[in-house]
Formats: structure tokens, C-alpha cells, sequence
């Protein structure tokens, strides 16, 4: 192309000088430059002529043709150099190039010549290859038809083999992979052989075939509800043992940590501490429950559209398993109480199983329907358990029914069941164990009383008092005691602070591991305490208060007082031990009644001891109008003095000294009303000076037994007496008409025993001396 341009002349090439800035011109010629070099290069013969043309185009519209022309006749320079040189320096291989074209062209002519003879065997051939086709077109439509009919034969057998699948699966037990093969069948594979009738036969199978299905998957569901009927009471037993070994790592937490003692079994933070201990109940090394059989009978109910049907008809099921369940009765007594385990256990696995399969399946055991058979087996169980009751006649045996129960409810709280129906049981059975502890109590006592001699306990070694002292409420007086040692209760009292002890240690029993009722067994306890005290213990000593044995009276009083100590010590055990938490103290009405006792046993010993006195008395011989004075006391005060010297220095030594004092203070106050009363009697007529003499002989004689007592205070009980003597032996007796001299010398003397008496004594003195003495009394004898 650069050939069609003359190359220009060059005067008409413009100069610059070195370093000038190029002009306007310049700048056009740079422009035409980059120009020529894009369409150069323009990748094909269309857009090398477009943009060439726009060049040219351009130049024309800015009148610079010459310069464009300029620039194209120098482009046409540079490249005719270009190809000279590079004609000179490969000379050679231009040559060799050119002969290897003429060597090419040759060959190119004989290749010509054979695609020639080439062509002509094609058109030879081209005529049998048209007669060919000709018949195979011929024998296309026979082959399609044979095509068509194999296919169908293959659908229709492809089609029975499903069916046939469909059993073989039923026999291996893919109930769901056959209603699957048999969905498949229906919904893909009739429709592709609808037009044959095989496609309606089978069609017409189908609901056959899938009643086969969940006659089968029923099948498999009813072996499986079997086989979770027989494993229920192996669940539970698996629970229960489960339920034990939380209870034994909490009471370790608890020894650990004693403030978590507040926190029960199945609390929350009990629940989270024991979380680490993962056990699952229905997959273990003992038993293993798989819930395949029922996911799958319910997965193909549903793809039946027949849920609601199935999930009533194995709502039923349970039903009847819980009647067969329950067995019609049970028995429990004191060697054998397996029955309750098995029952409690059975009803505890089927309950586990019903809480399970409701959290496993979605909308199929709604909790109405789990909450009423739980319903049903609390009523029914709690039923068969109180009748079995009625064979249980220890304390101990209802304790253990009260474990096993306690057992259960905690096992079956942590599975979310309300447990409130076994509660309120607990409850009653609670009461009857009350009434049985009670009962034992009573048995014992009456066997302790039977044996009881009311006589001091006799203690031979230190380790028999340690043993004595640590079961009894003691406070001993003695710091240090040498043994063989004589204790001031009778052998009753350690052996009834034992039986109390345990009584209090077996209601506190009831109350371990599970017990809702914290209240009812604090204000059981306390009224069955106070009972058993005030019916039994207190009524059973104060029944001996007829006994006319004074040793026999003083050991009643010394038990007393020491049951009085013992119940002020239940009071504040009470406390200590208060279940609930209700505040306060606590009163037992056996303290009072132990008191108020001892006070009785004491108004008994003073009756006994005051009938003694008033046998003596009965003995005494006073001569009121004697004419000389007696040599001595009177013999039945000698021996009354004795009497007493001798009960208290004996049957009476054990009481403490406040007691003693009473006991003197009565007797002594008997002794002197009495004496005074000898005068007073209506047989008394009339007494001199020398009986009065007799009577003050007899009231020193009083008076210095007194002062050896050692108590002054009892000196009182002779002032009456005392004043009343001086007041006959007063020359002066009007002096007792003197109010002022009364109040002085004669305070004590009663305003109407002191008339009498001076009457009496006015009337001896007018009679003579010979008359004949009066005499008062028995003749009866002290023995």
C-alpha cells in the first residue's frame, strides 16, 4: 500500500532548530502519525479501511491533505528500508523458502489429481448407498414397533417387580421402605402403563398391599408394647437405683458443704450439680428401650393420613396396660413387703415410658392423656396400698413402706409427674405410723412397769453409769461417785428415757430423705409426746399413789421429779429439732402434770404419815383429873418421835431436804392439832392442873425433838399448842378476856378453844380430888 504514494520532495519538509518547541504543524504531523499507526494495525481488511478513511476524512475537513500525505509517503520510506534490510541480511533463506514453495505447489497438483479420481469413486459408490437407505427406511417402522412393545413389556415388568419388592420388604421388615416401593409404584410407575390392564390390577391391589403394611408395622408395635409391659418394673427398679445413688452424692455434697443442706433432692441447684452424672434411664447396661418400632408404625400412619386413628388406638392400648397393670390386690406385712416394690416399681416404668414417648413424638401423647393415666395409677395404687395396710402391725415395717414410697414420689418428680396424691397419702400413713409407735410405746412401758420394785437403780461399774447417764435425762448432784453407787430413780425411768428417745428418733425417722408435711410431724410429735407422758407414764405412777408403802411412795415422788426434769428437757429438744420452721417455744403439759403429781405422791406420804399419827394418838392416855404428874413424855409421843426418826432416817432418807421439810412441817403441825385436840373433845368434861402439867411435859418433850432437827422454823408449829398450856397453867386466866393482854401473851391461842378450855379447867378444879380420872383414846398399840 505504501507503493501507491510518491515519496515527497524535500524542500518542502520543514526545519526547526534544535531544542524549539514544534510548531502547530508539527503537532498535526504527531497527530496524522498516531493515526497511521492504529489503522496499521487494525486487525482486519474492514477496520483498516474505516479508519483510514476517517483520516482522510479529517484531513480533508482541516485542509492538511498535504501533510497527511507528508506522513504516509515517509511511513512508505520507513518500511521500504525496513524490507531492504531485512532482503539483504536473509538472502539465503528467501531462496530456499521460495523453492521449498515450489516444491509445496507441486505436491499440491498431485493431491488435486487424486481428489479427482477420488470424486469420481464417490459418485460410483453414492448410487448403492441411495438403494441402502431406501430399505432401511423400509424396515425403521418394524423395528420401532418392536422398540415400543419392549418398552412397554419392560414398564409392566418393572412394574410386578415393584409389587413383589414390596412383600420382600414386608418379610424383612422395611415396613416404611415397602410403603415407600408401594408410593412409588402408585404414584410413578402405573401411570407410565396406565393403558394395560396389568396398571389396574395392580392399582386395584394397592390398598391391599398397604393395609399389608400396617398390619405388619402393627404387629411389630404390639410385640414392642408387649415386650415394654414386661420391662416397666425392671425400668422403674433402674430409676429407683438411680434416684438412690443422687440421694448418696448430695448427702456427700452436703457432708462437703453443709449449707446445701437446704437444698432437696430434684431442687434446682441439686439438679445442676448433678448434671456431670449423665445417665440415661432407658439406655444402659441393664435395660435398653428402642423406640424404632413405634417411630416407625407412627411414620407410616402418617403417611397414611391415618395418625388420629392410630394415636386413638394406642391410647387404648395403654389403657388396658394400665389395667393389667394393677394387680386386683396386694398384700403387705411385717416379714414381706416385696409386693410394694414390685408395684410401685411397675407403675414408675410405665409412667417413665408415657413421659418419654411424649417428649420423643410431636402431637401424638398430648400431656391431658399422660396426666390422666398417671391420675388413674395414683388413685388406684394409693387404694390397693391402704387396704394392704391392714396387715401391718409394726412401726418399723410402715417406715420401711414410707421409704419405698418415698422413693418412688422423688423418682417420679424428677420426671415432671405431680406427686401431690402420694403426698396427702404420706400423710395418713404418717398418722397410722403414730399411732403404731405409740402403741408400741405403751406395750413397752406396761412391760418396764411389770418389772418395776420402785427401788433406788443400783449402779456397779463407772461403764454401767455412763451408759445409764447418756440414756437418761440426769442432772447428777454428786461430781465424783464411788461405785458400787445407788442413783435416786428406780430402774423405770432410764428404761422409759430410752424408749422416749427412740420414739422421738423414729418420728424424726419418717421425715428422712422425703417428707412434705414438716408441720404435722412437729405438732404430732409433740401432742403423741405429751400423751404418752400424761397417760401413761405420769397416770400409771400416780395409780401407785394407793400403795401404803412409804419406800415404795418416796421413789414415785423422786420419779416424778426427775420425769418433770425430763419433760423440761423434751421441751427444749423440741426446739432443737423443730422440722418446720415455725418459731417459739414449746410447752408440754406433762411438765405441769408432773409437777402437780409429785405435789399429789407428797399430800399421800403426809396421809400415810398422818394416819400413823393418828393411830399413836389414838393410843394416848392423858388422866385430866390425875392428882399426880407423870414421871416422863407420853409413851405414844416416845414412839411417835421414833416413828419418825426411823422413816426419816429410812423410807424417806432419798427425798430432797425441801420435801423432808414439808413432811415434817405437816406431820408435826398433825401432831400438835391433834394433841390440842385431846381436851377439845365433847368426852372431855372437865381437866385439872396436874393433866396440864402432863400436856406441857409432853409439848417440851416436842419442842427439844424440834431443836435436834436443826430447823427453827418448825418450832413454830408448837406455838398454839405452847400458848394455849400457858394460858391454863396462868393463874390469871382472865387476862385472855383482855384483848390487849390476849394480842401480847395468848396471839396464837383461837378465840374459841381458849374459853373451852378454861371452862373445862374451872370445872376439875370444883370437883374433888377422889373423883375418877377420864380417859381418852384407843387401847390400841404402834406396832
Amino acid at each position: 500500500m505504501a507503493g501507491q504514494f510518491r515519496k515527497p520532495n524535500k524542500h518542502l519538509r520543514s526545519q526547526r532548530p534544535p531544542g524549539a518547541s514544534p510548531p502547530p504543524a508539527q503537532a498535526m504531523k504527531d497527530n496524522f502519525s498516531h493515526s497511521i499507526q492504529q489503522f496499521l494495525h487494525a486487525p482486519s481488511d474492514t477496520d483498516y479501511l474505516d479508519q483510514l478513511v476517517n483520516v482522510i476524512h479529517e484531513a480533508c475537513l482541516t485542509g492538511r491533505e498535504h501533510s497527511l500525505a507528508e506522513q504516509l509517503a515517509h511511513f512508505s520510506e520507513r518500511r521500504e528500508q525496513d524490507i531492504e534490510r531485512l532482503c539483504n541480511s536473509n538472502h539465503q533463506e528467501f531462496v530456499a523458502s521460495v523453492n521449498q514453495l515450489l516444491n509445496v505447489r507441486k505436491g499440491t497438483v498431485d493431491l488435486t489429481d487424486e481428489i479427482l479420481k477420488l470424486n469420481e469413486s464417490i459418485q460410483t459408490s453414492t448410487q448403492k448407498v441411495v438403494e441402502h437407505k431406501k430399505a432401511l427406511v423400509d424396515s425403521r417402522d418394524v423395528r420401532q414397533n418392536i422398540d415400543e412393545a419392549t418398552q412397554a413389556l419392560r414398564l409392566c415388568l418393572e412394574v410386578l417387580g415393584l409389587a413383589n419388592r414390596v412383600e420382600d420388604l414386608l418379610k424383612n421388615k422395611k415396613h416404611y421402605a415397602a410403603l415407600r416401593t408401594l408410593d412409588e409404584l402408585q404414584n410413578v410407575h402405573l401411570k407410565e402403563v396406565v393403558q394395560f390392564d396389568v396398571a389396574e390390577m395392580i392399582q386395584n391391589s394397592v390398598p391391599a398391599m398397604q393395609n399389608m403394611v400396617k398390619e405388619a408395622v402393627m404387629t411389630d408395635l404390639n410385640s414392642w408394647l408387649y415386650r415394654i409391659r414386661e420391662s416397666s418394673q425392671l425400668l422403674g427398679q433402674v430409676a429407683f437405683d438411680q434416684t438412690e445413688l443422687r440421694r448418696r452424692r448430695q448427702k456427700e455434697r452436703v457432708e462437703k458443704s453443709p449449707y446445701l443442706r437446704l437444698f432437696k433432692l430434684n431442687s434446682a441447684i441439686e439438679l445442676v450439680l448433678d448434671e456431670r452424672e449423665e445417665f440415661n434411664v432407658l439406655d444402659n447396661e441393664d435395660i435398653k428401650i428402642d423406640f424404632e418400632p413405634l417411630f416407625e408404625c407412627l411414620h407410616i400412619h402418617e403417611a397414611l393420613g391415618e395418625r388420629d386413628e392410630f394415636r386413638q388406638t394406642y391410647t387404648n392400648t395403654r389403657r388396658q396396660q394400665k389395667e393389667l397393670l394393677l394387680p386386683a390386690s396386694m398384700t403387705l406385712n411385717d416379714e414381706d413387703i416385696s409386693s410394694l416394690n414390685h408395684l410401685l416399681e411397675s407403675i414408675a416404668g410405665f409412667a417413665i415410658l408415657e413421659k418419654t414417648t411424649m417428649k420423643k413424638t410431636r402431637n401424638f401423647r398430648g400431656s391431658a392423656d399422660v396426666d390422666e393415666l398417671w391420675d388413674s395409677l395414683c388413685k388406684k395404687a394409693i387404694g390397693l396400698i391402704g387396704m394392704a395396710l391392714n396387715g401391718v402391725t409394726t412401726a418399723d415395717t410402715l417406715l420401711k413402706v414410707k421409704n419405698v414410697l418415698a422413693l418412688f414420689i422423688q423418682t417420679m418428680d424428677s420426671w415432671g409427674y405431680s406427686v401431690e396424691p402420694f403426698d396427702n397419702f404420706l400423710l395418713l400413713l404418717f398418722k397410722e405410723y403414730s399411732k403404731l409407735l405409740k402403741k408400741e410405746f405403751s406395750n413397752d412401758f406396761k412391760e418396764i412397769m411389770t418389772n418395776e420394785d420402785f427401788g433406788p437403780m443400783q449402779i456397779q461399774t463407772p461403764e454401767e453409769y455412763e451408759n445409764v447417764v447418756n440414756v437418761s435425762w440426769f442432772k447428777d448432784p454428786s461430781p465424783s461417785r464411788e461405785f458400787p453407787a445407788t442413783l435416786p430413780f428406780s430402774q423405770m425411768y432410764p428404761l422409759c428415757c430410752i424408749d422416749i428417745r427412740n420414739f422421738l428418733n423414729k418420728y424424726y425417722f419418717f421425715s428422712d430423705e422425703y417428707f412434705q408435711h414438716q408441720n404435722a410431724i412437729d405438732e404430732e410429735l409433740k401432742a403423741s409426746l405429751d400423751e404418752l407422758l400424761c397417760s401413761q407414764v405420769c397416770a400409771a405412777l400416780v395409780e401407785r399413789l394407793h400403795s401404803n408403802n412409804l419406800g415404795q411412795l418416796v421413789q414415785i415422788i423422786i420419779n416424778l421429779e426427775q420425769f418433770e426434769y425430763a419433760s423440761r428437757e423434751l421441751e427444749t429438744l423440741l426446739v432443737e429439732a423443730r422440722q418446720s420452721d415455725q418459731g417459739g417455744s414449746v410447752s408440754l403439759k406433762a411438765t405441769e402434770l408432773f409437777k402437780n403429781e409429785k405435789k399429789t405422791a407428797e399430800k399421800r406420804i403426809f396421809e400415810l404419815i398422818n394416819s400413823k399419827i393418828n393411830d399413836l394418838i389414838e393410843t394416848a392416855d392423858y388422866k385430866w383429873m390425875a392428882t399426880k404428874p407423870q414421871e416422863g413424855p407420853s409413851e405414844y409421843l416416845q414412839q411417835m418421835t421414833l416413828f419418825l426418826n426411823n422413816i426419816m432416817g429410812s423410807a424417806l432418807t432419798a427425798l430432797p431436804e425441801e420435801i423432808k421439810s414439808f413432811i415434817y412441817f405437816d406431820a408435826l403441825s398433825h401432831i400438835a392439832t391433834s394433841i390440842l385436840a385431846l381436851p377439845m373433845s365433847e368426852s372431855v368434861k372437865m381437866i385439872n392442873k396436874v393433866a396440864v402439867q402432863d400436856l406441857n411435859t409432853d409439848v417440851t418433850y416436842l419442842q427439844k425433838f424440834v431443836e435436834g432437827l436443826g430447823n427453827p422454823t418448825l418450832l413454830h408449829m408448837f406455838e398454839e399448842l405452847g400458848q394455849t398450856i400457858d394460858l391454863l397453867q396462868n393463874d390469871n386466866p382472865d387476862e385472855f378476856y383482855d384483848i390487849g393482854m390476849r394480842m401480847k401473851k395468848y396471839s396464837n391461842v383461837n378465840p374459841l378453844t381458849g374459853p373451852v378450855l378454861l371452862e373445862k379447867l374451872n370445872a376439875g378444879q370444883e370437883q374433888k380430888a377422889a373423883a375418877t380420872p377420864i380417859r381418852t383414846g384407843l387401847a390400841a398399840r404402834f406396832r
